[in-house]
């Protein structure tokens, strides 16, 4: 067994185990492969393993790597996009995670439209409020889902966030507790759900899962340190 099919295998293991732990179906939640900086037969290799979801967050990188890579992969883009890349990002990835503002959601929005597309979109909110991470202030996102959902191009189809750095992931549970019910209060506000909460990496998924993250998002854990 390779070092990647034993990776993948412990952390199906650990996604199953903190889903079922909350009453959950451990199929009830994707595991996205942050693939940045690892090759496409890398790729290839996790394909053949059954993943088929993955996460770039440069533009420059995926524009080289994608077509290298088996068809079968989805692509989500989950870094800060800027506005001077949206035209490349609506065009190779399903959906953008992290949009980060009321301008670049109108911007992909705009590009979208040229191309006659409906992109699928995550709402990044900075819920510690951490001046060093990009996002929505959670009353900001609150107000901003009606107008956010009227754009025509884009499908708001939930949130995302990155938690702080901690030792103890237990330290970061009410970031994703606060997301949740940020999210619910958001889907009351729109009356329709929000189906996606991209919360939890390769140190908290559990913590993340637990509080309702339906979509984790592995690197290290996956692939092992980056080259």
């Amino acid at each position: 067994m390779s070092a990647l099919a034993e990776n993948l295998a412990t952390l199906q293991e650990r996604i199953a185990r903190a889903a079922l732990r909350s009453g959950r179906r451990p199929e009830d939640v994707t595991l996205l492969a942050v693939s940045k900086n690892h090759p496409a037969d890398t790729i290839a290799e996790a394909v053949r393993l059954g993943l088929n979801l993955f996460g770039e967050n440069r533009i420059q990188e995926a524009r080289a790597k994608i077509p290298l890579c088996p068809g079968a992969a989805r692509w989500h883009f989950i870094g800060h996009l800027q506005s001077n890349k949206v035209r490349e990002a609506v065009t190779l990835f399903a959906m953008i995670q992290g949009v980060d503002s009321l301008a670049l959601a109108q911007e992909i929005d705009r590009h979208a439209g040229q191309r006659a597309k409906v992109v699928p979109i995550l709402l990044e909110v900075n819920v510690a409020g951490e001046s060093s991470k990009f996002g929505w202030d959670p009353v900001a996102a609150l107000d901003a889902v009606n107008g956010l959902n009227a754009l025509r191009h884009l499908e708001l189809h939930g949130l995302m966030t990155i938690a702080p750095y901690a030792t103890d992931p237990e330290k970061v549970r009410p970031v994703f507790r606060r997301l949740r019910e940020l999210r619910d209060r958001c889907a009351d506000r729109l009356g329709a759900p929000l189906p996606v909460l991209s919360m939890g990496m390769s140190g908290d998924l559990e913590v993340a899962i637990e509080e309702g993250s339906t979509l984790v998002r592995v690197g290290t854990a996956l692939f092992g340190p980056r080259p």
